[in-house]
């Protein structure tokens, strides 16, 4: 029994949605490598008060496709209204070959290095032995929840509804021990080598603000969208600035700013004190729930681009059958599952893989915001029960920080970088195959409030 996707998801699961995938496990990551990349700690400040700025001015943009376009796929229908079938086509190429497996992967990287410390199979094991245990921790996250989300988008759901709270909550006594718990001792040790440029800081801080974009994915499931589409993006992505600014403040005033960019487990530092000997493992558990809370986030939008993709193309056919009993797109979350694990085994580590996706996100970030623009001269008969404010500007300096991430990342890791548009430009010719071949589905992209 094949159907079409049912509006089931409230403006709570919206918003647990949003807000789960974007606090994974980055900021655990992420704040000592940006903390090395300024001076003082007031520049610490800034730059996450601009990534926070700037990823809302992404949401605002997304708020009005979204919206306006209130389809199953996201930037998918964005792309092929606004610059013709073939963008679209190649936004779904990449995302089901190179993005969505690749935040997936680095998601199970995070989850496996901290369920490790929680249980070990091969005590204290280097080499091969660890990063065999390493990639069955990350294969079976992905495995498990991929399952979940194929029973069915109940189960999906509310899988991501406990697993954000618990999060949530976790996140906030870290933050709580930080602020109100006597200072601790700074971090011992040598800072790790490397101390990234700010344009590099930059990218690690915008990759830790990153998800907000996935509301427009799962638009075509949300009840009533005119409101709870632009109501859930801004609330998520302003709770989440909200929480980011707190842990770094929280982590600055336990360890200092010199031993905040010191520590190799700022989590765990920042309120070792408080807990004891048991802080690593508190910490671990939740890092570990962070990290499932954002894989299954991934999941569960990421198929409905796949799933948007099968709907238009014939070659993919088998991507957009929807299951009506089950409400999810069961052969989409199938493929997506698979491909993430050949990047886990492929890959092998979360430095790899996140230079896999950068240029390419970053890219598809630039075509959908400038869109908004094209958009309205193109549909200007289309109804925008949301505008994005500040129109024209804020489009345009999302799209521009998108063109300098891209700039910067290619100048830093220039290999990595081409190998990625490489696979990006792959999607062309499957493209003209599917047009030469009869195989595209010659229907009109229509919004299907």
């Amino acid at each position: 029994m094949e159907q079409t996707p049912r509006r089931e998801l409230t403006l709570f699961d919206s918003t647990c949605l949003i807000v789960g995938i974007i606090i994974g496990a980055g900021i655990y990551e992420t704040a000592p490598n940006v903390a090395r990349s300024v001076d003082h700690w007031w520049g610490l400040g800034l730059l996450w008060a601009a990534g926070g700025l700037l990823s809302l001015m992404g949401a605002l943009c997304y708020a009005e496709l979204a919206t306006a376009y209130p389809r199953a796929g996201g930037d998918f229908v964005y792309l092929s209204r606004a610059y013709g079938r073939w963008a679209g086509f190649l936004f779904g190429w990449i995302q089901l070959v190179i993005v969505r497996p690749g935040d997936i992967a680095l998601m199970a990287f995070i989850f496996a290095r901290y369920a490790r410390q929680l249980y070990d199979p091969l005590v204290g094991a280097e080499g091969w032995q660890g990063h065999v245990v390493n990639l069955s921790y990350a294969a079976a996250a992905v495995a498990v929840l991929t399952l979940i989300n194929i029973a069915g988008v109940r189960q999906g759901k509310w899988t991501q509804n406990v697993l954000t709270v618990v999060k949530i909550v976790g996140l906030a006594v870290i933050i709580g021990a930080g602020l109100f718990m006597p200072a601790g001792a700074p971090a011992e040790g040598a800072a790790p080598d490397w101390s990234p440029t700010l344009s590099v800081a930059m990218i690690l801080v915008l990759f830790t603000y990153g998800g907000w974009n996935e509301m427009a994915f799962v638009a075509a499931e949300v009840k009533d969208a005119r409101r709870n589409i632009l109501r859930a993006l801004v609330s998520g992505t302003v709770a989440v600035i909200v929480l980011y600014m707190l842990a770094n403040a929280a982590f600055l005033r336990s360890l200092g700013h010199e031993g905040m960019g010191r520590s190799a487990a700022v989590g765990v530092d920042a309120i070792g004190g408080l807990f004891g000997n048991y802080g690593a493992r508190v910490i671990a558990v939740i890092i570990c729930i962070s990290a499932l809370g954002a894989i299954n986030g991934l999941i569960f939008a990421g198929a409905r681009i796949s799933y948007a993709v099968g709907q238009e193309y014939r070659l993919f056919s088998a991507l957009g059958r929807w299951h009506g009993r089950r409400g999810a797109p069961v052969s989409a979350l199938a493929v997506q599952g698979v491909i993430a694990l050949a990047v886990i085994v492929g890959f092998g580590s979360f430095d790899r893989t996140i230079l896999y996706t950068s240029a390419a996100v970053y890219c598809f970030y630039l075509a959908t915001s400038v869109s908004v623009i094209v958009l309205r001269y193109k549909e200007p008969e289309v109804e925008r029960p949301f505008k994005v404010t500040g129109y024209p500007v804020t489009p345009l300096v999302f799209a521009g920080v998108c063109g300098l991430l891209v700039y910067g990342g290619a100048t830093y890791k220039p290999l990595e970088t081409r190998i990625c548009m490489g696979l990006v430009l792959a999607g062309l010719p499957v493209y003209v195959l599917t047009v030469l071949s009869g195989e595209g589905k010659r229907k009109e992209v229509q919004s299907n409030w």
